[in-house]
C-alpha cells in the first residue's frame, strides 16, 4: 500500500453557527493547533500524498491559516452548501488527477485516529471500492446507522428513516470514508438530490456502489476518533481528551507528571525522559525540553528550548526565544524572552531578561531587569561568563557586562563594563539627622489641611 497515491479531501466549509464565533469553526484550536490542522496531520500520518481543503465561510481566513499548517494543500471553495457529496465534488479538479485512494474527512473531527484511516486504505488496496468508517457511541440516537448484510455494507440509514429494528443498531456512521480513486468521480456524479432537503448526500454512494456490484464495507474506529465539534462545550471536551492522551504518552515515555490533570501540553511539545513537571504548568507552542529538567509549579512556557538538568520556576515565564543551556536556572517570578541563559547560569528571583545573553555561571540578582526597549526599538544586553549582577539593577541596553564583571546592587548601568571590573551606577547615599521627623510632620499637616477643607 505504501506505493499507492492518496488524496485527502477535507470538508471545512461549514459556518459553525453553534460556535457563536466570527472565526470559521475548524480554525478553533485544540492544543494550540486549529482542529482542521489535526485532521491534516492524521491524513498525512495515514499516507496522504495530496490534500484538498474544501472551504466556504471565511475563505480568505482559511487560506491564510492553511498556508501555515498545510502549505502544499489545494483549496477549493464550495460556493453553495448543497450537501456533503456536493462539497466533495468542489474538489473535482484534485480528484480527477488519478489518485489510487481518496480519503474523505471532516475538518471538525480533530481526534481522528490515523491508524483507522490507514486501515481503510488497506481495504482499498485489497480491492474494496468504498470503505465507510463507523463507530459505536454510548447512545446511537441521532446518528445514521450502518446497515450490513453478509459482511458487506448495504446502506447508511438516517435515523428518521430507520425501521424499529434498524434503530436498535449501535454501529453508526462517523462520516469519514475511503473511496477507490478509479470509481470516485463516477460514483459521486451519480448522487442525486431527490430528498426532503434537496441536497446531495455522500452517504448515497454506498447504495450506488452496491448496485454496480462493487464491494462496500464498514470498519470500526473508536468513539473518540469520530467525535465532531459543533460548539464550545464540545471543543473543551475534545481538548480534555487530547490532553489526557498526551499526558499518558509523556508519562509512559519517562516523564514524571506529579498532578497530570493540571498540566497542559501543546500539539508540538517535546519533553525528555526523567523530566519532572510539578502541578499547574502550561506548555504553549514550540517548547522543547531535554532530559532531567525540573519544571516547578505554576510555570508558563512558550517557544522555549531547555537543555538537560535545567530548573524552571516556580512561577516562571519563558517566552519565545528563551534558550536555556545545561543546568541553567530560571527561578521564582522570572521572565525570559529572546535570550540565552548559558550553562550553569542563574536567574533566580523577580527578574526580567529579554534580548540578552547570560554567560555561563553568571548570577543575576533579584529584581534585575534588562532595559531592552526604548519605545521604538529593541536592544541587546550581553552578560559575560561568571558575571555577578547585584539585586535591583537595571541594565540599559545596548550594554555589555564583561567576563567576571561585578555590578553593585541598585545600579543603573548605561555603559559597558570591562572584564573583571566593578561598576556602581547609583547616587551616593546622604543621611540628614532629624529630617525624617520633620518631613513626616509636614506631610501630616498638609493631609490634615486637605481633610478639613473637604469637610
Amino acid at each position: 500500500m505504501s506505493q499507492r497515491s492518496c488524496l485527502s479531501v477535507i470538508l471545512a466549509a461549514g459556518e459553525g453557527t453553534r460556535m457563536k464565533s466570527a472565526m470559521p469553526k475548524v480554525l478553533h484550536a485544540i492544543a494550540g493547533l486549529p482542529m482542521v490542522a489535526h485532521v491534516v496531520k492524521a491524513a498525512e500520518a495515514a499516507g496522504a500524498t495530496g490534500l484538498a481543503l474544501v472551504i466556504g465561510h471565511g475563505a480568505d481566513e482559511m487560506r491564510r491559516a492553511a498556508h501555515k499548517f498545510a502549505p502544499k494543500a489545494e483549496t477549493f471553495v464550495q460556493e453553495k452548501r448543497l450537501g456533503t457529496a456536493h462539497a466533495v465534488l468542489a474538489a473535482r479538479e484534485a480528484i480527477s488527477k488519478g489518485y489510487d485512494d481518496i480519503l474523505v474527512m471532516f475538518g471538525d473531527t480533530p481526534l481522528i485516529d490515523a491508524q483507522a484511516l490507514a486501515a481503510a486504505r488497506q481495504k482499498l488496496a485489497e480491492g474494496v471500492a468504498v470503505v465507510v468508517i463507523g463507530f459505536r457511541p454510548p447512545s446511537p440516537i441521532g446518528y445514521g446507522r450502518l446497515i450490513e448484510k453478509g459482511g458487506k455494507l448495504v446502506a447508511i440509514r438516517e435515523e428518521k428513516d430507520c425501521s424499529e429494528d434498524e434503530k436498535k443498531i449501535g454501529f453508526c456512521n462517523a462520516g469519514m470514508m475511503a473511496v477507490a480513486g478509479e470509481h470516485a468521480l463516477r460514483l459521486l456524479d451519480k448522487v442525486g438530490n431527490k430528498n426532503a432537503k434537496g441536497e446531495f448526500y455522500l452517504t448515497d454512494i454506498v447504495e450506488i456502489a452496491g448496485a454496480e456490484g462493487l464491494d462496500v464495507v464498514a470498519m470500526e474506529a473508536g468513539f473518540e476518533s469520530a467525535l465532531g465539534i459543533n460548539n464550545r462545550a464540545e471543543l473543551a471536551e475534545a481538548e480534555a481528551i487530547w490532553q489526557t492522551r498526551r499526558r499518558r504518552e509523556a508519562m509512559l515515555a519517562g516523564v514524571t507528571l506529579i498532578a497530570p490533570e493540571t498540566v497542559y501540553f501543546s500539539h508540538d511539545t517535546e519533553i525528555g525522559a526523567d523530566t519532572i513537571v510539578e502541578p499547574n504548568v502550561w506548555f504553549g507552542p514550540g517548547v522543547k525540553i531535554s532530559t532531567g529538567a525540573t519544571i516547578h509549579a505554576f510555570s508558563h512556557l512558550t517557544g522555549a528550548t531547555i537543555a538537560e538538568n535545567c530548573e524552571i520556576g516556580p512561577f516562571a515565564r519563558l517566552r519565545p526565544g528563551a534558550d536555556l543551556r545545561k543546568k541553567a536556572k530560571v527561578g521564582n517570578f522570572c521572565e525570559v524572552k529572546q535570550a540565552t541563559v548559558e550553562e550553569g547560569a542563574k536567574v533566580n528571583h523577580l527578574t526580567y531578561v529579554g534580548d540578552a545573553r547570560v554567560g555561563a555561571g553568571a548570577n543575576i540578582g533579584a529584581g534585575t531587569i534588562t532595559c531592552n526597549y526604548d519605545g521604538y526599538s529593541k536592544f541587546f544586553t550581553d552578560i559575560g561568563e561568571g558575571a555577578f549582577v547585584g539585586s535591583n539593577s537595571s541594565l540599559v541596553a545596548p550594554v555589555t557586562i564583561g567576563k567576571g564583571g561585578y555590578i553593585a546592587s541598585g545600579s543603573v548601568i548605561t555603559e559597558s563594563v570591562p572584564d573583571d571590573a566593578l561598576a556602581f551606577g547609583r547616587a551616593r547615599q546622604r543621611t540628614i539627622p532629624g529630617k525624617g521627623k520633620e518631613l513626616r510632620e509636614r506631610l501630616a499637616s498638609a493631609a490634615a489641611a486637605r481633610k478639613k477643607a473637604a469637610e
